[in-house]
């Protein structure tokens, strides 16, 4: 059977407060909308229809390709939302899977789980249910003495006796697409002058076909996002669903409880992670590193048996064996070869360390390459920026910098060079001379 998608996105929420559309709030690193998209299109393996409302014009720029959209210039309930991508779908698909794009939570396996539910339903309904005794603003899925799904009764219009009903409905359906459309256009108007999709229940019962309900065996998943209360409950779930995985695979995560792995993070096995780490963006950790604690990587490529203390790593590159920290900071292009040492408090940003390379403490290497087996004295500074533009240093094979050296760039310090302590180096140093002073002068040759 052809399977479609449909997330429905239109809505303001205003229990949100803020001028952010709630699908496009952040969720462990990434737009919440984006949970849902990308798990229903697993699913399915189709590009899938997003209907829009509220602050379309963002979620369009935030999904790009991955969607085509559907309008929703009233929003007058799920049910118009849904009919809203009958132009779209009407003829395309055998099967349609309604999804809200405020439930990050819900797996890929439930959803396939759902849709073969569907598959073998005489009816043309399946719905996700929950079993809860916080409500949470759910509907009340009603049953007859057999036990068979009547009716979804929403929270607003439900009686006493249904509010005590402890079967909630998730707001997941796999619906016959024939079936949907025209049932679509039967729906009442609600006490609220909406058009519920949860009627779609109370409609098919009225054509005399079975709806069947597939009970979620972990709540959680049907977690919605309202207010930011919810959003923190989410990411919590998330965090412990991300770093138990990790754990089974191999990762040693010393406290979850302090351990902020997102999504879209690779890891290796037999990796330790400390405490108060957090990995963001597209990062990657390799086999046998030490990763904190008090770390922060972002969107950084960590090699094979690195060691990173209490350090802030973006959107640089670390080779093997590499030994980082504490308090080192590696910015936008760093890249460390192998072997390299990076002690406390030293920043580098867009510029190349080369193997064995040593960089103590106290220092800044900005817009450099660095050959390999170099010393980086303490408080070394490239001075790579002239109020213009920056300048590039260059620093050949086993060079010894010394102690509070100054690299006015552009500058190039030659092979097997050294500088003395202090210096402030504004020309070219030619390889194997020793070069010192204030500015600093080449005053011997050294022996290769």
């Amino acid at each position: 059977m052809n399977l479609k998608a449909i997330i429905m996105a239109a809505g303001q929420g205003t229990r949100m407060r803020s001028k952010l559309p709630k699908v496009l709030h952040p969720l462990l690193g990434q737009p919440l909308i984006r949970y849902s998209v990308e798990t229903t299109t697993r699913v399915t393996g189709q590009r899938l229809v997003v209907i829009i409302g509220h602050g379309s014009d963002e979620v369009r720029k935030e999904l790009g390709e991955q969607a085509e959209f559907a309008i929703q210039a009233e929003q007058l309930g799920t049910g118009h939302a849904v009919q809203q991508a009958a132009s779209l779908l009407q003829g395309q698909a055998d099967l349609v899977l309604v999804v809200a794009a405020d439930m990050p939570l819900l797996t890929e396996a439930t959803l396939r789980q759902l849709v073969e539910t569907q598959k073998n339903n005489t009816g043309p309904l399946s719905m996700l249910t929950l079993l809860a005794d916080e409500p949470r603003g759910f509907g009340r899925v009603v049953r007859d003495a057999q036990g068979r799904p009547q009716a979804i009764v929403e929270e607003a219009q439900a009686t006493a006796e249904q509010l005590a009903i402890h079967e909630l409905n998730a707001g997941a359906y796999c619906i016959r697409a024939e079936w949907l459309w025209d049932a679509l256009t039967r729906i009442p108007l609600s006490p609220k002058g909406e058009y519920y999709l949860t009627d779609l229940v109370e409609i098919a019962v009225a054509d005399g076909v079975s709806v069947q309900a597939l009970t979620l065996e972990e709540a959680s998943e049907a977690i919605g996002i309202n207010t930011r209360v919810h959003l923190a409950e989410a990411e919590a779930l998330l965090r412990r669903r991300i770093n138990r995985a990790w754990m089974l695979a191999g990762v040693t995560i010393l406290d979850p409880a302090t351990t902020y792995i997102e999504p879209s993070v690779t890891l290796g096995a037999d990796t330790v992670i400390w405490p108060n780490t957090h990995l963001r963006g597209v990062t990657r950790i390799g086999e046998n590193c030490e990763i904190g604690p008090n770390t922060i990587i972002r969107s950084t490529q960590v090699g094979d048996g690195c060691k990173v203390l209490s350090s802030v790593l973006e959107q640089a590159e670390v080779e093997d064996g590499v030994d980082i920290g504490p308090f080192a900071h590696l910015r936008k292009g760093a890249h460390l070869a192998s072997g390299v040492h990076m002690g406390n408090f030293g920043e580098v940003k867009n510029s190349y360390l080369g193997p064995g390379t040593k960089m103590g403490h106290f220092s800044y290497i900005g817009d450099a390459t660095i050959a390999e087996d170099v010393n980086i004295g303490a408080g070394t500074i490239t001075c790579n920026f002239d109020g213009k533009q920056k300048h590039p240093t260059v620093i050949e094979q086993g060079v010894f910098i010394g102690s509070d050296t100054m690299l006015v760039a552009p500058v190039k310090i030659g092979e097997g060079a050294r500088t003395g302590a202090g210096s402030v180096v504004t020309k070219d140093v030619p390889p194997y001379t020793l070069a010192v002073g204030v500015p600093a002068r080449p005053i011997r040759k050294l022996e290769k």
